[in-house]
C-alpha cells in the first residue's frame, strides 16, 4: 500500500482575526502550533513509512510541515515547496473582516465569493500592499500572479502538480505528506474523490488533522480516506 496524507496548516493568525488570507504570509497563532504537534503525532502513529513531503511556499503551510516532521522526527525528509500549493487568492476581499464584508456587501454575496466554485471575488488593485508581485518568492512567475482566484482557478494550477509530479510519485510507490491550504487541498480532494462542482463547495477541510488516504501500489485511486483526528472530522464525499 501507499499513502497520501493531507494537512491543513493550523491556525493562523488571520484564521484567529476572522480575516480573509489568501497569498498575504501570516504566521501560526499558538493553537495552530499545537495544531501541527498533533498533526505530526498523529502521522507517527500511523507507522506510514514516508518518502518525502510537500508544502505551499506560504509560512504557515511551511512552519506547519516543520513541526509536524520534527515531531515525527522526520526533519531530514526531502521536501518540495511549490507555489502552486499556495491558498487561494481572495483578491479585493483580502485582508478584509469577514463579518464587516458580509454585512457591507450582503451575506449571500459574500457566501457566493466565498463557497461558489467558479465565481472569483472582485480582482485585487493591483496597487494594493497585498498584491503577490511585490514579493520576491513569485518574481519569475510573470502573470501567473493571480489578483482574484476562484475554487475552479485553483484546481488549474494545483491540477499539473497532480498529474506530472505527484500522482506519478504515488504510483511508483512513494507514501507522500502535503502541508497546504483550505482550498488548495479542497482542489486535491476533489480530484482524488471526482467530487462534482456543485459537492466540492461542501467539503470543509480542518486545521491541523490529517486526511490520510490509502492506496493499492501503482493506483492513484483511493481505497479509503480518513482524519486522524475522528474527534474534529469533517464529512467527506462518498468513494466512488
Amino acid at each position: 500500500m501507499t499513502h497520501l496524507a493531507l494537512i491543513r496548516h493550523g491556525q493562523s493568525e488571520w484564521n484567529l482575526e476572522n480575516r480573509f488570507t489568501g497569498w498575504v504570509d501570516v504566521d501560526l497563532t499558538a493553537q495552530g502550533r499545537a495544531e501541527a504537534q498533533k498533526a505530526g503525532a498523529l502521522l507517527k502513529e500511523t507507522g506510514v513509512s514516508w518518502s518525502a513531503a510537500y508544502s505551499s511556499v506560504q509560512k504557515r503551510a511551511i512552519r506547519t510541515l516543520n513541526i509536524a516532521l520534527d515531531e515525527m522526527d522526520l526533519m531530514w525528509l526531502p521536501v518540495a515547496k511549490d507555489w502552486r500549493l499556495n491558498e487561494r487568492h481572495y483578491g479585493g476581499l483580502t485582508g478584509l473582516d469577514k463579518k464587516e464584508t458580509a454585512d457591507r456587501h450582503g451575506a449571500e454575496q459574500v457566501k457566493i465569493w466565498r463557497r461558489s466554485y467558479d465565481t472569483p471575488p472582485p480582482p485585487l488593485d493591483p496597487a494594493s500592499p497585498y498584491n503577490p508581485a511585490r514579493d520576491p518568492r513569485y518574481a519569475g512567475l510573470g502573470d501567473k500572479i493571480p489578483l482574484t482566484e476562484s475554487l475552479k482557478s485553483t484546481l488549474a494550477r494545483v491540477t499539473p502538480l497532480w498529474n506530472d509530479e505527484i500522482a506519478p510519485r504515488l504510483k511508483g510507490g512513494q507514501s507522500l505528506m502535503i502541508v497546504a491550504h483550505g482550498n488548495s487541498l479542497r482542489a486535491l480532494v476533489k480530484l482524488l474523490l471526482s467530487v462534482p462542482d456543485d459537492k466540492i463547495v461542501e467539503v470543509e477541510i480542518p486545521t491541523g488533522n490529517p486526511l490520510l488516504f490509502e492506496f493499492a501500489k501503482g493506483s492513484v485511486k483511493p481505497l479509503s480516506a480518513r482524519y486522524l483526528d475522528a474527534g474534529r472530522a469533517t464529512p467527506l464525499p462518498s468513494l466512488s
